[in-house]
Order: C-alpha cells, then sequence, then structure tokens
C-alpha cells in the first residue's frame, strides 16, 4: 500500500468525523470552554509540574489537551493532520486566549517544517495506530527532544486491538501484520453520527515501541499497564468508578491501556 493512500484515506475519516466530534457528550466541549481540563490523571501523573516548559504535541485532533497543556503554563505546540481538526483547535484558542501554536501536517513530515527543540514530547491515546512505521515515528520524537527532554506517552494496549469490535473474538494479530482496513458507521465518540469511513490502521506490540525508542538513545523510566481506560469509547463498557472503564464480560482480564515516560539521553 503506497504512503499517499493511507494518509489521504484516513485523513478524510478524521475530516469527517472532527465536527461530530466537537458537538458531542464524549469530548464535552462547552464544559472545556469553561474550563475543564481533559488530560487524565494517567498522563498529568507522568507531565508532573509543566510550568514554563516547551511541549511538543503529536497528533493532537482538535486541540483540547494541546489546550489544557497551555492552561496549565506550559509553551505547548499541536500536530495533527487534519485540516478540520486543525481550523478548530487554532479558533477554539483563539475564543478563549489559549497561548497555543497549531501546525497541520502528517507528523513524519514535521522535521521539514519546524524548527524547534522541546523539554517533553507528549502523545496519547489513539495515536500511534494510524502509522505504519514505528521506528520513524521514535525517531521524531527525537529529533524534536533536547538533550535529557522528556518523552511521556500514554496509549491503548496492543490487546485491546487484537479483538473484534464485540470484545468476542481474537480477529487481529498481535504484532504487527498486514494493514488493518476497517469501515466503521458512527464514531467512538458518537456512535449515531451519520457518516460511514475507511480506515487504514496498524497494531503495534509493547517491543515494538519500546524498541523503537531505545534505538534512538531514549531510555525508559517508568512502563505502566491499566486494566482500565480513561474513556468509555468502545461496545460493552462498565464505569466502575469515576473515569474508569472495563469492557463488561471481560472485567479486569486484559489490559487497556500502558503509559511510558522516557528520557533522550546526551
Amino acid at each position: 500500500m503506497d504512503t499517499q493512500s493511507y494518509l489521504q484515506k484516513n485523513k478524510d475519516a478524521w475530516n469527517k468525523k472532527t465536527a461530530f466530534h466537537l458537538q458531542s457528550p464524549f469530548y464535552d466541549q462547552p464544559g472545556f470552554l469553561k474550563g475543564r481540563n481533559s488530560l487524565n490523571n494517567i498522563e498529568l501523573d507522568l507531565l508532573g509540574d509543566i510550568r514554563d516548559k516547551k511541549i511538543l504535541h503529536l497528533q493532537c485532533h482538535f486541540g483540547q489537551d494541546t489546550i489544557s497543556l497551555a492552561r496549565m503554563g506550559a509553551h505547548v505546540t499541536g500536530v495533527d493532520f487534519s485540516e478540520e481538526a486543525i481550523t478548530i483547535a487554532n479558533e477554539t484558542a483563539r475564543q478563549i486566549n489559549a497561548t497555543a501554536t497549531f501546525i497541520c501536517t502528517d507528523i513524519y513530515n514535521l522535521p521539514g517544517q519546524l524548527d524547534e527543540k522541546f523539554d517533553i514530547v507528549f502523545t496519547s491515546y489513539g495515536t500511534i495506530g494510524w502509522l505504519p512505521d514505528i521506528n520513524k515515528w521514535a525517531e521524531v520524537v527525537s529529533h524534536f527532544l533536547k538533550d535529557e527532554g522528556i518523552f511521556v506517552f500514554a496509549e491503548f494496549h496492543p490487546v485491546v486491538w487484537m479483538f473484534d469490535n464485540d470484545f468476542k473474538n481474537i480477529e487481529y494479530n498481535y504484532f504487527k501484520d498486514e494493514p488493518i482496513i476497517e469501515v466503521e458507521t458512527g464514531t467512538y465518540a458518537d456512535k449515531d453520527a451519520g457518516i460511514t469511513s475507511e480506515t487504514i490502521s496498524w497494531n503495534h506490540s509493547l517491543s515494538e515501541v519500546m524498541n523503537s525508542l531505545l534505538a534512538q538513545k531514549i531510555k525508559i523510566l517508568s512502563f505502566n499497564e491499566y486494566d482500565y481506560s480513561p474513556y468509555s469509547c468502545f461496545k460493552g463498557m462498565t464505569e466502575i468508578a469515576p473515569g474508569k472503564f472495563r469492557i463488561s464480560h471481560l472485567q479486569n482480564k486484559i489490559p487497556m491501556v500502558y503509559s511510558i515516560k522516557a528520557i533522550k539521553e546526551k
């Protein structure tokens, strides 16, 4: 599959989804505009005090987390390939006078468009599955980190992506295999959204992710797995505690999310 094919299909899908996501209770844009922090405890604990830190937020969607970082005192640049998402991100930042910069590009092309180094590179939840080459992704992370800069990453566990949409059967390989081509009606944020889109994604094992970072001399400081998701974004989920969701029939039997905190060595 050529690069342009997967990029264009996924970009078209995310451009269609963005308007529905903006209006969805899932993202609660009205609450966000009033000051709600969209970040979860998992990533907040890893980030710590970010006042006056320069942060690069990769695959930022329409900017809620990016702006949340800015509200916490950081100097933040958010990046996403969806023109619709970046337009909304810029509009939101202007509306609430948030100091955040947004760039619309595929992250593989970002080194040719941004000439800065950052204290922290951050990305989270449902991001790397859209990328075919994790080694290239790690190169981008390393490229933008200062020496001794910190990488903070929270993502859905690759075990989650092995299941079919009903979490009844194992349908996909844990390890990266052929592209996963799916046709979806609605979206995770609005299952009744009147859109149908084709997407192309890949599953990346934990070893693939960690080895890609280590190859770039990005030393892993902490790695954690969680038996819950901070989002109710899959079918058949139950809230087991405030902001913690599990697949009802699987209970705590599978990992839902993992996190990595790492440092770029000199």
